[in-house]
């Protein structure tokens, strides 16, 4: 299969910012300030001024390829890397150098972390030490509630499924009613099935209990589906946050347009809010001048058969609710995303209408 470009189009309000960070919550429950981080003998830094925070009950997802920085960011966020650089501050308090135990956030591991010789609730009940015996039981068997997992309290992990031992996992962290939890890639355990409904689950979890979330993720349908707002990282940075729908819709860079989601990069000459292309004049979000590159997503463009079309259909693929099409014109591979309706067979010839603002990338 051809190897496809990729597209975007529309519309960035007047007063966002290129990062997003008009985004910052009013009340931040936690912030970090321009965190460094290197290791030995790795090339560059890990972390390369990330700044961030995360409101009251919102849910932050991390997102970015594997190397990008974002476990590590997590993990100074919940003391398990110390920063070589800024700071980490938790309800106005600086928690930058406290171990992990004193910061009083909630952590969900990537393999979950179960005790496979303890039951689920004694699992649940592990970090409520410092309560007293009858009330971690009660509280334990609350937790086992919300997750739905009631009748299973007298299992070992072994005997549960991925997405039973993922909700033992959080309800264990949830117990000790934190304000925040860091949860590293905890569905990556998980089929394609599982992990759309289990994501779900923990999202109304989290938000049922007001608690605020910030999730590492590579995977751009898991950041969009679960995430309040989602931080783009790349090679240690942050390369722009907002809503899932702002960085769908106005990404502000050729990464995060390739990168979310699939996207077509086209060329062409700005003057003002208008920019003439090899698909003729066509309006942008915000105004540019000279050569710029800009982003058009596969659902804004109009395939139309037509036998003196200049582009042609190379590849196809059927996906029920709609249908994906590489289409060959002139030098560049398109990628077109149709609905379910007519099928056009491989070899047809084509007309290409784009259908709405695109946007200029940085």
């Amino acid at each position: 299969m051809t190897e496809l470009p990729k597209t975007l189009t529309f519309r960035m309000p007047a007063e966002a910012s290129p990062l997003g960070f008009r985004h910052r919550p009013a009340k931040p429950l936690l912030e970090a300030e321009r965190l460094r981080k290197t290791f030995a003998h790795a090339e560059g830094a890990a972390v390369e001024r990330v700044s961030l925070a995360v409101g009251e009950g919102e849910l932050l997802a991390l997102l970015g390829p594997s190397g990008c920085g974002k476990t590590t960011t997590l993990r100074m966020i919940g003391g398990f890397e110390d920063p070589d650089e800024g700071r980490i501050l938790f309800e106005g308090r600086d928690i930058t150098h406290l171990p992990p135990e004193a910061r009083e956030i909630g952590f969900v591991f990537q393999d979950y972390a179960l005790f496979p010789h303890l039951s689920v609730i004694d699992n649940v009940k592990f970090g409520l030490r410092k309560l007293p015996r009858a009330e971690r039981q009660t509280r334990a068997e609350e937790m086992l509630r919300l997750v739905g997992l009631a009748e299973l309290g007298k299992r070992r992990p072994h005997q549960l499924s991925g997405g039973q031992q993922q909700r033992v996992a959080l309800a264990r962290a949830l117990a000790v009613s934190p304000k925040l939890i860091l949860l590293d890639e905890p569905f990556s355990n998980l089929d394609a099935k599982m992990r759309v409904e289990t994501r779900q689950e923990v999202r109304k979890l989290l938000k049922s209990t007001g608690s605020a979330g910030i999730l590492v993720t590579h995977d751009q349908e898991e950041a969009l589906a679960l995430a309040d707002r989602i931080a783009v990282m790349d090679k240690g940075r942050v390369v722009q946050i907002g809503t899932p729908d702002e960085i769908y819709r106005n990404p502000t860079s050729e990464f995060v347009a390739n990168f979310i989601g699939r996207s077509n990069i086209l060329r062409g000459k700005a003057e003002g809010m208008n920019v003439q292309t090899a698909f003729g004049n066509l309006p942008m979000t915000r105004a540019a001048n000279g050569a710029v590159d800009l982003a058009v997503r596969p659902e804004q463009i109009m395939l139309d058969p037509d036998p003196s079309g200049s582009a042609t259909i190379v590849g196809r693929e059927f996906r029920g609710h709609d249908q994906i099409y590489w289409v060959q014109n002139g030098d560049d591979c398109m990628i077109v995303i149709s609905g379910p309706g007519a099928q056009h067979p491989i070899g047809t010839r084509v007309r290409l209408r784009i259908c709405d603002c695109v946007v200029p990338l940085n």
